[in-house]
């Protein structure tokens, strides 16, 4: 099993404008968010990227990618129908083969020296099925993420073996359906926004969204997933930073600095804000 290919859907209503935010990277250059995240698909080994955008936003968005732009197939979702269909909108860029999945709103910061993606990735290619990036987070959070549950794999900290997968669970549903063995009360394993999918996953969307007037999300495919064939979940020792809450961007910003080159002049910088505030009461 290797993987070749990156898909990353941006085409959501709130999100679109997300990927086209600028920040510094950790190395001190000026990017736009859509150039980290296709970076991080790169570095994981995805040779293409395929981003699902809202019809229009094409030339944006290859302007916005840099120097990554000859790498990038632009797939517009001309009737959007939710997350599930956005990812399904790139199954023939995908093709027959695994593929990794990155959301267009979100940003990793890794505490290893190997990146979030690259990471997935490995893991993947060397179990050869589906994985999920997971972190354990606390039950206020549900409302804002699919959430599994299963078993941790023997001898092993950071895999699971999924057995179900529900998309913003009710602490109820949560406590009845999704407890790990092993994790702190009150946590579950969440979704940390990246995936590696195998195909099976767009033949389930497809009979999903046949059959449904509605659109569909993710989750429920996921959910199949886990009853057809081997999934696990990896658990990240990293940061996910979601741009598109209030003050996310700004968040991301100072993990990515704190994380590079610049890291003293940046710390000399707030250390220098908040005396000033200080100072004036």
């Amino acid at each position: 099993m290797k993987i070749k290919r990156a898909v990353i859907t941006a085409a959501g209503r709130d999100e679109h404008n997300l990927p086209l935010q600028r920040l510094v990277d950790r190395d001190g250059a000026a990017k736009t968010a859509l150039e980290i995240i296709v970076e991080e698909a790169v570095v994981a080994g995805a040779h293409e990227v395929g981003i699902v955008v809202r019809p229009g936003d094409e030339a944006a968005f290859r302007a916005a990618a840099g120097k990554a732009a000859s790498r990038l197939e632009l797939i517009p979702q001309a009737d959007p129908r939710g997350y599930g269909h956005a990812l399904k909108t790139a199954r023939g860029f995908a093709g027959d083969e695994p593929f990794l999945h990155l959301v267009g709103d979100h940003l990793y910061v890794s505490e290893s020296g190997t990146r979030c993606a690259a990471q997935l990735v490995a893991v993947a290619e060397a179990e050869a099925c589906a994985v999920s990036a997971v972190q354990p987070t606390r039950e206020k959070m549900l409302p804002y993420f699919g959430t599994i549950g299963g078993r941790r794999v023997a001898q092993s900290k950071q895999l699971y073996e999924i057995e179900a997968v529900i998309e913003k669970p009710t602490p109820t549903q949560a406590e009845q359906e999704l407890i790990v063995p092993g994790l702190r009360a009150g946590h579950y394993l969440c979704f940390f926004g990246m995936h590696v999918l195998t195909p099976t996953v767009m033949t389930i969307l497809n009979a999903q969204l046949t059959e449904a007037a509605h659109s569909v999300p993710l989750a429920a495919a996921l959910d199949e997933l886990a009853r057809r064939e081997q999934y696990l979940a990896l658990v990240q020792q990293a940061q996910r930073f979601d741009v598109g809450v209030k003050y996310g961007l700004l968040t991301a910003q100072i993990a990515l600095a704190l994380h590079g080159k610049d890291r003293d002049e940046v710390l000399t910088r707030l250390l220098e804000l908040l005396a000033v505030r200080e100072m004036n009461g």
